[in-house]
């Protein structure tokens, strides 16, 4: 295990595991950078699926924010961009499977996955806004065009969460299965696609990625403001009052 991830190649399926149960599986540089190679090397490694699952009983708390402000991302070559890019840009089938709260880019991260098991103690939240950010990883195209505008809105503007059923009805999830199988099924549509005759594989994830090049604009130009936010009074106030809470 690295930097509170464990990646581990079998069967021709690449297993990228959150593994930071202390912090909620909050996401760091370092394990954005992880994450980059993991999933950025997968074509190239011969791996046929990457499943992305946790370990604990959290999906993910979103960006480690003492980290970001620590390590705030600049251009191109700062790991979660470079893993923002590799989401979009790889032509490997990537399942994961969700249990408990996936916040942010938590969230995010799933509206580029290709299949996306969860169990009913799954949640999704986006609450960018509340922070004084702005949407990040094509979010603001990929939420809208999946959920609907007002549905969107309501997740954004208004912090509402998104529960595992409502998830599946609007197609961000596969299935919503038992926590008890959860992992074994994640895993076997993961070796399922991966024993699947692999130029056809990524030849049909390439039809279905079209818009990649739409989705990388969007990326520049969410992260762009992202980062004037992330300077912004508004933002700093807000996660004052966030860390003021969480240490309460």
């Amino acid at each position: 295990m690295t930097d509170g991830i464990s990646v581990d190649d079998r069967d021709g399926v690449r297993y990228v595991v959150l593994d930071r149960p202390e912090k909620k599986n909050a996401l760091t540089s370092a394990m954005y950078a992880v994450l980059a190679e993991a999933v950025g090397g997968a074509s190239t490694d011969g791996i046929g699926a990457v499943l992305l699952r946790t370990s604990s009983a959290t999906f993910t708390a979103g960006n480690d924010l003492r980290d970001f402000l620590d390590q705030p991302p600049h251009g191109d070559d700062a790991p979660v961009s470079r893993f923002l890019a590799a989401l979009v840009e790889t032509d490997v089938p990537i399942v994961a499977a969700v249990r408990g709260a996936a916040i942010g880019i938590g969230t995010t991260i799933l509206l580029h996955c290709d299949l996306v098991y969860a169990s009913p103690s799954a949640v999704l939240r986006v609450p960018f806004v509340d922070l004084g950010l702005v949407p990040e990883a094509a979010s603001s195209v990929l939420l809208p065009r999946r959920i609907g505008r007002a549905r969107a809105g309501a997740a954004l503007y208004l912090g509402e969460p998104i529960d595992a059923e409502a998830a599946r009805e609007a197609g961000i999830f596969t299935k919503v299965l038992p926590d008890d199988v959860l992992d074994a099924c994640a895993d076997d549509a993961a070796r399922t696609i991966a024993g699947k005759p692999r130029e056809a594989v990524r030849e049909t994830k390439r039809l279905l990625n079209y818009d990649r090049a739409e989705l990388l604009e969007a990326i520049g130009r969410e992260g762009a403001a992202f980062r004037t936010r992330l300077g912004s009074d508004e933002a700093r106030t807000a996660m004052a009052a966030f860390f003021s809470r969480s240490t309460r």
